[in-house]
């Protein structure tokens, strides 16, 4: 064989390579840009509250260790309260919040708390609701500065929230990359352009009734060309799909079931779209071109909290309050499943309250707000370790997110600790910051991480 030849075949070998390369890297982006509601996200986003594919994971790395002073790219004053978390896309990142105006509310408007339930301790309302303004920020992801801020409405909030833990802007927004939506649950879903301007707006009329009026808080969800809302309370419950462009009710189903802060999660199996909604009578998952009922599955607990996340055929719903309960279900199946062996395995020790799982590589890790950390095996339940205490008193209701092997538990003690993810448990670093509470799920987007403290937020970048 000639020189000549062997080079030129050579060159064409390489293109193949470099051909093939740039194929698989191609399908690894249109897979995990079509991962969430069809949205062409990227690695650099953080389109919905629990990341890319709705599993907490991101994409690429994240710094190991920061403090005050150290790693902090910016930090910018929030208005008002919200324990929403933030969304990425692009050069900006939305945030939203609720500000007070000042306005003392009428004692006619706002409506006494739900009930408790029975051998309940009481009610964890805080003091009366005064009017605020529901409001969308829009802050550049370079400088932190607030771009544009919009009033959604102004008003009295018929029901308080919870003291500790609850705000009138809990439900974190989400976007498709040329729209973001900002729900405020009894006031409303409003849709805006990313440069701010009011695309459509739709009010349901319903004023929702918590459990021991703790407040409302649960994030709305995009799949395909529609926006999934799910109104659970001690009323009248319901889920609907609406037209993500136009605002327009495609379907709307009835829901028996009561108060419920978990956020749907989109499924694709088999080539069926459903959307599967955990809560404490019923786990339920609908055809997401109708509504109809596909299965349900009895076996959670009260207050159900906690995102469901999956992986393969497998959807994993969780609850930590009363009856605490964690399931492994297997898709495919038609019907009430309850009771079968569709349930593949679950767990009632060291379940989270309110923190949502994170599951990757078939390991998925449980943070129970008393600060212990769990992981299991995904296909069988059984843990790589359970209940691993971390090396401080903590409490958690922000949820955990992971980056590159390391997953990110942001406390309400000022610290965010990092663990190292893998069958061991290990502490990788402790990063604090002074007098700072952590409600808000982390966002992680092109190696930097947002956090949403009560007061402010901030952006992390190492070196």
């Amino acid at each position: 064989m000639s020189a000549g030849f062997a080079g030129r075949r050579g060159v064409r070998m390489n293109r193949r390579r470099t051909l093939v390369i740039l194929l698989v890297i191609c399908a690894a982006e249109v897979t995990l840009g079509s991962r969430l509601s069809g949205a062409g996200s990227g690695p650099a986003d953080w389109p919905y509250w629990r990341g890319l594919a709705a599993d907490g994971m991101a994409v690429g790395d994240a710094p190991l260790k920061w403090s005050d002073t150290e790693n902090v790219r910016w930090k910018t004053d929030i208005p008002g309260l919200g324990n929403s978390s933030p969304i990425v896309w692009g050069d900006q990142i939305f945030v939203t919040t609720a500000v007070p105006t000042g306005a003392p509310a009428a004692a006619a408007s706002v409506a006494p708390p739900s009930a408790p339930a029975p051998g309940s301790r009481g009610r964890a309302q805080g003091p009366p609701p005064v009017e605020h303004r529901f409001e969308l920020l829009s802050l550049d992801r370079k400088t932190g500065k607030i771009l544009w801020q919009r009033t959604a409405t102004t008003a009295v909030p018929h029901e308080g929230v919870h003291s500790t833990y609850g705000s009138f802007a809990s439900n974190s927004p989400v976007t498709d990359g040329k729209r973001v939506y900002a729900f405020f649950g009894s006031r409303g879903i409003y849709c805006y352009d990313l440069k701010g301007s009011l695309v459509w707006q739709k009010d349901f009329g319903v004023q929702m009734r918590m459990r021991m009026a703790f407040g409302e808080g649960m994030a709305p969800v995009l799949a395909d060309d529609r926006l999934i809302l799910v109104f659970d309370h001690e009323g009248d419950s319901f889920i609907v799909a609406l037209d993500k462009v136009t605002g327009k009710e495609i379907w709307r189903v009835a829901r028996a079931e009561r108060s419920n802060w978990a956020a749907p999660l989109i499924v694709d199996f088999k080539g069926r779209k459903q959307v599967v909604v955990s809560a404490s009578t019923k786990v339920r998952s609908y055809d997401l071109r109708d509504g109809s009922l596909i299965w349900e599955c009895a076996g959670l607990g009260a207050n159900a909290i906690p995102h469901p996340v999956r992986q393969d055929d497998l959807v994993f719903v969780m609850s930590g309050y009363q009856k605490p309960n964690l399931m492994a279900i297997r898709l495919g199946r038609e019907g009430d499943l309850t009771g079968t062996d569709a349930v593949v395995w679950s767990q009632t020790r060291g379940n989270s309250y309110v923190p949502s799982p994170v599951i990757f590589n078939n390991k998925l890790y449980v943070l129970a707000d008393t600060g212990m950390l769990s992981c299991y095996n995904a296909k069988t339940g059984e843990p790589y370790y359970q209940q691993e205490r971390l090396p401080k008193t903590y409490s958690f209701k922000s949820s955990p997110v992971g980056a590159n092997g390391k997953l990110y538990l942001a406390s309400e003690n000022d610290d965010v600790i990092v663990v190292k993810m893998g069958e061991k448990f290990e502490v990788l670093a402790t990063n604090t910051m002074s007098d700072q509470t952590f409600i808000a799920t982390p966002a992680i987007a092109g190696g930097e991480i947002y956090l949403r403290s009560k007061t402010r937020l901030y952006c992390i970048r190492g070196k």
